[in-house]
């Protein structure tokens, strides 16, 4: 038999092999399963990736969670999830609900008109694919919290519904989605110096966030507060009132935005807390936003 014969015959067993060893029990139990590292395009020649969590009841709708911290994406070995899938998803998990950790390419290499567009194919490769998943495309939501409630805030608000002319069946799908809950999130990316993204020990915004160095004339494109419209989805805002890294003001004037346009919209203000929920506090967001969730994403909507 030839080498190349050879190789066409084990070609078929690898891909076997491979599609066995995605998907993994959660946390030591029968509630979830991963499917890790899922490729939902290329950039640089890197691959962005996501992780699917499926549970064991899953309704057929789906929530994107954005990995984003300071628009910093990391990545953790599944084998390492369990006790912060637990923490972030339990709640989303009890309403039948598959989430996608999605990740991005991250500062500093990019900046936010960079990272954006990351996130909305993120969207579209989902909507386009959600079949593999059993999830139905007309009921995705997303999730995140600081530069990930930015960037979930984002996608809700200044979503479309693709270019039918693009070579590229993925960027062919809307990137819209059903409902939003953002944490915490930056709104309006030119506010005064100290009023929004600052660090009175490590400097101005630029330092302590290399993701915000871009020209002024890309701050309308990428400030939520700027795109909001009645047909926006539903969206629940989390923050906590002591917040000094992204002041509760910043949701507060979207907020107010939602209400005179109309938009379903809730805020929820976690009282005494921070940047970064802990304890009670994360437990009553967490089910909060499940609920949110829940309401606005099922099938009867």
């Amino acid at each position: 038999m030839s080498e190349s014969m050879k190789l066409n015959r084990l070609i078929p067993a690898l891909f076997v092999v491979l599609s066995l060893a995605v998907s993994v029990p959660v946390f030591g139990q029968e509630l979830v399963t991963v499917t890790p590292d899922v490729v939902y395009g290329h950039k640089d020649g890197m691959a962005l990736t996501f992780d699917v969590f499926t549970p064991s009841n899953p309704n057929g709708a789906a929530v994107l969670h954005i990995v984003s911290g300071g628009w910093v994406s990391r990545w953790v070995p599944p084998a390492q999830l369990s006790s912060r899938v637990k923490e972030l998803y339990e709640e989303l998990f009890k309403e039948g609900l598959t989430v996608f950790s999605v990740r991005h390419g991250s500062s500093p290499r990019y900046v936010i008109p960079e990272i954006v567009p990351d996130v909305r194919r993120a969207v579209r490769f989902i909507r386009l694919t959600a079949s593999q998943y059993g999830v139905d495309p007309n009921r995705l939501g997303v999730t995140g919290m600081s530069a990930g409630g930015h960037l979930s805030l984002m996608i809700g608000l200044a979503s479309d519904t693709g270019d039918p002319t693009a070579e590229d069946s993925v960027l062919r799908v809307s990137n819209r989605v059903a409902a939003v809950v953002a944490y915490y999130p930056p709104v309006d990316l030119d506010p005064p110096a100290d009023a929004v993204l600052t660090s009175v020990t490590e400097g101005p915004r630029e330092v302590r966030y290399p993701a915000l160095k871009f020209t002024a004339a890309d701050v309308p494109g990428v400030s939520p507060i700027r795109h909001v419209s009645p047909d926006d989805p539903p969206t629940l805002l989390i923050h906590g009132n002591k917040d000094e890294r992204v002041p509760i003001a910043q949701s507060e004037q979207i907020f107010a935005a939602f209400q005179q346009e109309g938009v379903s919209s809730d805020f929820l203000v976690i009282d005494g807390a921070g940047h970064g929920f802990t304890g009670e506090d994360a437990d009553r967001a967490n089910a909060s936003a499940a609920a949110w969730f829940g309401k606005h994403l099922a099938a009867e909507n």
